[in-house]
């Protein structure tokens, strides 16, 4: 009997797992009311989301000099944690339909280790963790405050590393250009997910495995992309 291999499965946070774009775009535009600067749209806020804060700031405002940008960066951290406050933590970001059900029939598969690998800062990966009880799911969280941004991917071989796993038979699951570049860049394999913040298209053209409309897909998606290697 062939023995199964170990296998790592690692999520983006942000339009992945959970569902915060409420508070992403009011916090960086009570940022950027602050500055003065005028406010980005929500979409262009939202194709932003898993970039590194800085890398994320530069992008919606090309002009605005590094002092500036760090400026706007703290902040973004300053009032995403006045929203955390006045909205009830970050249990008022849902998970999105199905993302608990995955984890936790994942979770159960000996062969399979989880893990995280978010745009967030330590502490708001820390909050979201607790809201949600979540933390007992992943072996390895990986974050903004450890590595270069996104499609960078640091995150994913230092997720590798802890684990002990190895790139084949690992899966980047997330839901912007980011994530699935940055699984390519890890050897990885690749699954977007279609209800975050980037459109399938953007998803695709990143040149994403497999595309999945629920995470009552994910089984079979993983199934088939195990079942090719």
């Amino acid at each position: 009997m062939t023995e199964t291999p170990l296998r790592l499965v690692v999520f983006d946070v942000d339009g992945t797992l959970i569902d915060s774009q409420d508070f992403i775009v009011e916090a960086m535009n009570r940022a950027f009311g602050e500055m003065g600067v005028p406010l980005p749209t929500r979409a262009e806020v939202l194709a932003i989301v898993g970039l590194s804060l800085d890398q994320a700031i530069g992008r919606l405002v090309p002009a605005m000099s590094k002092a500036d940008v760090a400026i706007a960066a703290q902040r973004y951290k300053d009032m995403f944690i006045k929203l955390r406050a006045e909205k009830g933590g970050e249990a008022a970001a849902p998970l999105y339909p199905g993302a608990r059900a995955a984890l936790e029939q994942l979770h159960a598969q000996d062969e399979v280790l989880l893990g995280v690998a978010t745009g967030k800062a330590r502490r708001g990966l820390d909050h979201a963790y607790d809201a949600h009880d979540l933390r007992h799911f992943f072996m390895t969280s990986q974050t903004a405050d450890d590595h270069p941004s996104k499609p960078h991917p640091s995150m994913l071989h230092a997720a590798l590393k802890e684990t002990g796993a190895e790139a084949v038979q690992a899966v980047m699951i997330g839901d912007t250009s980011f994530d699935i570049e940055m699984g390519h860049a890890a050897g990885f394999r690749t699954i977007g997910v279609t209800w975050g913040y980037h459109p399938r298209e953007g998803l695709l053209a990143a040149g994403a495995d497999l595309l999945i409309e629920a995470f009552d897909e994910l089984p079979a998606a993983l199934a088939q992309l195990w079942g090719q290697g």
